[in-house]
């Protein structure tokens, strides 16, 4: 029998009805106990673990499930808590792993920010003043569990030290060196110990490496995982990489390891074994399904790239696996009871992926007869969807016809500024939010009423309605300069539009994991992407006549909303992108000539699409950019654009950023405040800009003092004319009383500072 094994990278954490979100979240609330919490979520763990038995995966993933971040239990297992957090060794306790990542009454949250070019949001370790030791082997408590309630003999998944270094922040380049010293008997201790308790298999994820990383990183490298085969030679590694291929693949694939991951859906990983070949002393983990999109797998294109691959190993020495960790994708397509059939026959959440991955390796093993109806069945699935969402060819023909002139304002920034600033008549340091305000439980469950035709249109309008006046009110109390109407009429900023413009398939239950207890439904682009009729025109005119202050009218971008969407497989992505930044264009429009002088047009996902291949970067900017002006340039020159960014190497993106021609942006910015303002030290900006000033992810309400010396930091490089102030990001997932304190500090810090800057 052929000793192909079939593999997993990682599994979503979710549960498939939400049970773990859920579980965090009555935790948190204080509604159940730790000892409730654990048991809960433990439930849901071995509940994957089983499935994926069931399904018949030969190598299970344990270590790759979480309490809230994966990178936070990096940390905790190893002691890295920062001082702030009062943490006196041993064992990292629940409510200070969770304070690192919320946040807690006397000490701010550890920073958040983008895994890799993923919407996943990691915490990030912060490493000055810090021992480190090994607090808890997590992975080994995992693989315990798994072995011991399921008789699973699984591949624990630890994150590397080189990748783990490599994204942590708090020392100098020159420290690296050492750093790796202080971890390396740490991860020997917990190799050590998975040996004793009998596994055999460990997956090693040090994705840091499809990026260009310096000479002495490899080096590193080579030390760490040398060390390793030299003191646990026991253990199996698989030095797993995904997102991209490798950049310096021959010093990788020729580490002293016993296997070697590779992503062969994204990025040329194809052409790299081609040109150079691979070890025949090791297996090839072959990333070989996509695990961050989810379409049919072509099983008999994949099947005859899996021949291929098989060429250039050693017989027998390959395993079959998605493309990377399963989290970025939603558990099952089997809860989907509305959906299209022919789009739902289409389609592979985690589940079916599994069953893909199980499947190749039967025609690995048996030879491609054995699955030949699977094949034929994946052809007729994939034709059908693609046969009955057509193209758009009036859509085709505005692309084709669109210039470059389509995406330029016609009025400079500078003079445009002189016309906004009459129009608008705005103090200096103007305050404002971000868009969202919060989402209580009874304007979900009432969205949930509507949906579920329980309550009328009328009852709903009313209710969305009654909800906005109450806010415009509180907001004009609080005595903001620039309002919102606050999105109760949305569930997520992205997944919304998809329900709107044509081309678009929402899903029933997609989740998929943002950050934390934060999931996401990011909706399916099947077709051409159009606007079919105003979209926020209504509530935005309504909130716009409660009040003589303006309201921003809030869209969210095309970037955006293309990176936070699965985008068909069979689509050309940057079409894509221009189709949606034209769609937005007439929702633009039409806000503008419905009196709306302030239109938000939101880029969190901007840097997170930027490709891991520096080659692909000029590309990817330059098509971003023009769609940002595509949607938005339209507009009158007093007609004033604003755009928000998340978390991000903002140093990356600098000149795209200026080349959106945005007259304001504001960045999610409070976590790393002084780090982005050093950005903007370095680099000339003259726009408006908001640097988030108080962290929107975290329960504790700022003071006055520490809003004001965020001001003040900013305004050291910043001009008092260019800036404004306002949270990090939207509000809605933050509660009632949190929000209007934590509001009414940020006004009265902005006051404050505007008097100081007034009399200057």
């Amino acid at each position: 029998m052929s000793k192909i094994k079939s593999s997993n990278l990682g599994y979503p954490r979710i549960g498939e009805n939400r049970e773990w979100k859920k579980a965090l979240e009555s935790y948190w609330n204080g509604d159940i106990t730790e000892a409730e919490l654990l048991e809960k979520t433990g439930e849901v763990r071995l509940h994957h673990l089983k499935k994926q038995k069931e399904i018949g995966i030969d190598l299970i993933p344990v270590g790759d499930f979480s309490l809230y971040d994966q990178v936070l239990d990096t940390s905790a297992t190893f002691g890295v808590v920062p001082k702030r957090f009062h943490y006196t060794g041993g064992k990292v306790d629940l409510d200070t792993y969770f304070a690192i990542a919320r946040g807690a009454d006397d000490a701010v949250a550890s920073e958040m920010t983008k895994w890799f070019n993923t919407n996943y949001h990691y915490i990030v370790p912060e490493l000055n003043d810090v021992t480190p030791t090994l607090a808890e082997n997590r992975a080994l408590n995992y693989y315990n569990e798994a072995k011991g309630k399921l008789g699973i003999d699984g591949k624990a998944v630890i994150l590397g030290p080189i990748t783990y270094l490599k994204i942590s922040k708090g020392y100098e380049e020159s420290q690296f060196s050492e750093l790796v010293d202080t971890f390396l008997p740490l991860y020997v201790q917990v190799l050590k110990e998975l040996v004793d308790a009998g596994a055999t298999w460990v997956q090693i994820d040090e994705p840091i490496f499809v990026t260009d990383v310096a000479e002495n990183v490899l080096a590193a490298a080579q030390k760490v995982y040398q060390t390793f085969a030299e003191e646990v030679p026991e253990i199996n590694i698989i030095f797993q990489t995904y997102f991209e291929k490798v950049s310096d693949y021959e010093t990788i694939v020729n580490l002293p390891v016993k296997g070697i991951g590779l992503d062969f859906v994204h990025g040329d990983s194809l052409s790299l074994l081609q040109e150079y070949g691979f070890p025949k002393d090791k297996v090839l983990a072959a990333g070989i399904v996509d695990g961050r999109n989810v379409w049919r797998a072509k099983l008999g294109e994949k099947l005859t790239l899996l021949e291929t691959i098989k060429q250039f190993i050693n017989e027998d020495q390959l395993i079959v696996q998605p493309s990377s960790s399963l989290l970025h994708v939603p558990i099952t397509k089997k809860l989907e009871q509305k959906i299209d059939p022919i789009v739902l026959g289409g389609l592979s959440f985690a589940d079916e992926k599994l069953e893909e991955i199980v499947i190749l390796t039967k025609g690995l093993q048996q030879g491609r007869a054995a699955i030949e109806t699977e094949i034929q069945k994946s052809i007729t699935e994939r034709n059908n969807l693609q046969a009955n969402y057509r193209s758009n060819d009036k859509v085709h023909e505005e692309i084709k016809n669109l210039t470059p002139e389509d995406a330029k304002r016609n009025v400079s920034f500078e003079e445009r500024s002189k016309l906004q600033e009459e129009c608008l008549n705005l103090p200096l340091l103007p305050t404002t939010t971000i868009g969202s305000l919060p989402q209580t439980k009874e304007v979900r469950s009432t969205r949930a009423k509507w949906r579920k035709g329980e309550i009328t249109d009328q009852q709903y309008e009313k209710f969305v309605k009654d909800n906005i006046k109450r806010w415009i009110d509180i907001q004009e109390q609080l005595d903001l300069d620039v309002l919102v109407h606050g999105e109760f009429e949305r569930n997520d900023m992205v997944e919304y539009f998809g329900d709107k413009f044509n081309g678009f398939i929402v899903t029933e239950n997609g989740y998929v994991q943002s950050y934390g207890s934060r999931y996401v439904k990011p909706p399916l682009i099947i077709g051409d992407v159009s606007w079919e009729k105003p979209i926020t025109v209504k509530e935005s005119v309504y909130a716009q006549s409660l009040t003589d202050r303006p309201v921003k009218g809030m869209l969210t971008g095309p970037v955006t909303i293309l990176n936070w969407s699965f985008v068909h497989d069979a689509s050309h992505r940057y079409e894509t992108m221009k189709q949606i930044a034209l769609a937005l264009q007439k929702e633009v429009v039409a806000l503008e000539k419905n009196g709306i002088k302030i239109i938000q047009v939101d880029e969190p996902a901007l840097r997170e699409g930027l490709p891991l291949d520096r080659a692909k970067w000029e590309e990817y900017l330059k098509v971003s950019a023009y769609a940002f002006r595509l949607a938005t340039a339209s507009v009158d020159a007093d007609t004033q654009i604003h755009t928000h960014m998340c978390y991000s190497n903002f140093e990356d993106i600098f000149d795209c950023i200026d080349a959106l021609d945005a007259d304001v942006i504001s960045i999610e910015s409070s976590r790393s405040h002084g780090e982005i303002v050093s950005t903007f030290e370095e680099n000339t900006y003259r726009k408006g800009i908001g640097l988030g000033v108080y962290d929107i992810h975290s329960p504790r309400v700022p003071s006055v003092n520490e809003i004001k010396q965020n001001i003040d930091r900013a305004l050291e490089t910043i001009s008092p004319k260019q800036f404004w102030v306002n949270p990090d990001c939207g509000l809605k997932t933050r509660k009632e009383e949190e929000t209007v304190a934590a509001l009414e500090v940020m006004v009265q810090a902005a006051k404050e500072a505007r008097q100081v800057k007034v009399t200057i």
